[in-house]
């Protein structure tokens, strides 16, 4: 699980914490999601730091833009979460995110 932080890089975004290792946070790292521990430095602060915005398949749901590379979004492909360019209907589908607690 993971909980919903301030974005580490911009106060009006978003970071994800792990709720089970406090502490590491997901971050992308040659455009795959891994967790690791916050080093502290301001590349880690960007690559852990994601804008909510309305959901590209749901605009009920939401969606996650990079924040230091705007023109990808956490995406799921093949059991992986990534950041990638979102341009099918299928990407956009697999962009969007529904919020469960």
């Amino acid at each position: 699980p993971w909980r919903y932080h301030t974005g580490l890089a911009d106060g009006g975004a978003v970071s994800f914490e792990s709720v089970n290792f406090p502490g590491r946070f997901l971050r992308h790292n040659n455009f795959v999601l891994r967790l690791e521990p916050n080093d502290g430095s301001a590349t880690f602060r960007q690559d852990a730091t994601f804008r909510q915005v309305a959901g590209l398949a749901n605009a009920a749901w939401s969606s996650f833009q990079s924040y230091n590379i705007p023109d990808r979004y956490i995406r799921h492909n093949n059991y992986q979460l990534r950041i990638d360019p979102v341009t099918t209907a299928t990407d956009r589908a697999d962009a969007t995110f529904r919020r469960i607690s």
